[in-house]
């Protein structure tokens, strides 16, 4: 019997040895430094990171983002040739970006250029400001100033499918003079520059040269741009963005 005293007191002190080991390997005690347990966490914090730059744009049209920016939305065009992208709302906290929001667009029948002209079904690559807003619906909640016209509608000789084109619009401030309505007809840098180019809803296929979104998209970003924060464009095919 005292043989078999010992053997269980033995077994129990073992047993206890190796709980002690196992809770020392699940953390330890506050303040014990960490263990191994701990550093996969840290590492796949730091791999999470927020970015502090917009992903995939190099620094071509990463230095044209404006300092004072804090809401950027970034067009992915799938292709120079390609009517296909996506669409990402950023806001920047402190130093680094947060993605907010995304959604599948389109963008110019054609695809993408570096030098647009009237009529090219391109869009334009680079990096605009965004200032104003209006379409054919009510104001849903804009914090861009809104214009509410009939003017905005497209044609009825157009597709029926791009009837709604332009209930809510977003101008994108390409060769155009910023605080005036969208649809304001003045080029600065004359009619050969094209103009008109817009964020607006979407029709399921490529556009002139525009940006087109959800519904639920655009009524989002009338909500959520703020020209306190200074909002901007930035677009193009993958690769043009990450030269």
């Amino acid at each position: 019997m005292q043989n078999g005293g010992v053997r269980r007191a033995v077994g129990a002190t073992v047993a206890l040895a190796s709980f002690l080991t196992a809770l020392s390997a699940c953390g330890g005690a506050e303040g014990s430094g960490g263990t191994e347990a701990a550093r996969p966490a840290a590492r796949t914090h730091a791999a999470t990171a927020a970015p502090t730059r917009i992903p995939g744009v190099g620094d071509r049209l990463q230095r044209r983002i404006p300092s004072g920016s804090h809401q950027v939305v970034a067009v992915y065009g799938d292709g120079k040739d390609s009517a296909d992208s996506t669409v990402v709302l950023y806001t920047k906290h402190g130093s680094t970006w947060q993605r907010e929001r995304g959604w599948t667009g389109h963008n110019g029948k054609k695809g993408w250029t570096t030098d647009h002209h009237e009529d090219d079904d391109r869009s334009p690559v680079g990096v605009f400001t965004l200032s104003d807003a209006g379409g054919v619906l009510p104001d849903p909640g804009s914090g861009l100033p809104y214009t509410r016209s009939a003017a905005f509608a497209a044609p009825r000789w157009w597709a029926k499918s791009h009837w709604h084109d332009f209930d809510y619009v977003i101008a994108i401030d390409y060769n155009r003079v910023k605080g005036t309505p969208p649809n304001d007809q003045t080029r600065p840098e004359g009619e050969k520059k094209g103009g008109g180019i817009w964020l607006h809803m979407d029709h399921g296929s490529g556009t002139s040269a525009c940006v087109s979104v959800p519904e639920s998209a655009m009524r989002y970003l009338l909500r959520t741009l703020d020209p306190r924060e200074r909002p901007v464009v930035v677009m193009g095919d993958k690769a043009d963005l990450a030269a």
